[in-house]
């Protein structure tokens, strides 16, 4: 374990960091005393997995005119969701997100709880996502590991090490949190581990739990995201849609697929979004 010094020079470097390059412009990170600000604290976390922070910035400002609150989300269409979410990918977490409103406003009228514990009771959301929501809408000071923290830890205390576990970042993770104002630390080692990415390489392929994420063109993902596009045009056959996707023999199994998950379903012979 460092010792504390070198946690000093640490939080120094990260916070000198923040203090000069700090990405002021990151809605989600703005109007922290508005009523919504959990609210925009999660979906911000939802948008964030899986996908790039300069695709969610404007997706992230349509959206919040379009559901500005817990309550306009949960008493939407999921037509309208999935159309606000259309671009993002990964459209089950549109799904998880309206399906979360409706649990919050129910539940907890409408308010985002404080407790770890029963925000991993929404869909879609883990145990990491749970404890990040937890910290930037209401500082409180808990461990989470998300890819850029990682590559920060890995960056200064594992630097020629390889296959580094969470276990072992961790304890470091807790030694050198800023328990005063642990939201703008996380923010701080956030803003770090992009700029760390940016000069130094993927870090994160020193960590046990790398994996690299699959190609985009042409693949399964792809495939789903335009079959969803096309019903939220029109209400389409397998032949409307064979034509549409060349004929791809994934198709079928993909729209299986939707339908297990409740995005789509079929009547008749059309398929249209599940409603």
């Amino acid at each position: 374990m460092p010792e504390g010094s070198e946690i000093d020079q640490f939080q120094e470097i990260v916070w000198e960091y923040y203090r000069a390059h700090q990405r002021k412009n990151l809605p989600w990170r703005q109007n922290i005393d508005d009523i919504n600000f959990g609210y925009r604290v999660l979906v911000s976390e939802m948008m964030l997995q899986q996908t790039q922070v300069n695709r969610v910035i404007d997706k992230f400002n349509q959206w919040m005119e379009v559901f500005p609150t817990i309550s306009s989300l949960a008493n939407a269409s999921f037509d309208e969701v999935l159309s606000a979410w259309s671009g993002l990918g990964y459209n089950r977490r549109a799904k998880y997100l309206q399906e979360s409103a409706i649990l919050l406003l129910n539940e907890f009228d409408g308010h985002i709880p404080r407790e770890v514990s029963k925000l991993v009771a929404l869909p879609g959301i883990g145990q990491a996502t749970a404890a990040a929501i937890v910290v930037y809408a209401f500082n409180l000071p808990l461990v989470f590991i998300e890819t850029n923290i990682r590559a920060v830890f890995i960056h200064h205390f594992f630097r020629y090490t390889t296959q580094v576990s969470d276990a072992q970042l961790v304890p470091l993770i807790e030694q050198s949190m800023d328990r005063v104002n642990p939201r703008e630390w996380y923010w701080a080692l956030m803003d770090y581990g992009s700029f760390l990415k940016q000069s130094v390489g993927n870090i994160s392929k020193n960590s046990m739990h790398y994996t690299k994420q699959s190609k985009f063109e042409g693949s399964a993902r792809q495939l789903r995201g335009s079959v969803l596009k096309l019903l939220l045009v029109k209400e389409s056959t397998l032949r409307d849609l064979q034509e549409s996707t060349f004929f791809d023999e994934r198709l079928e199994t993909i729209l299986a697929t939707l339908e297990s998950e409740k995005l789509i379903k079929k009547t008749g012979v059309k398929y249209i979004i599940y409603r």
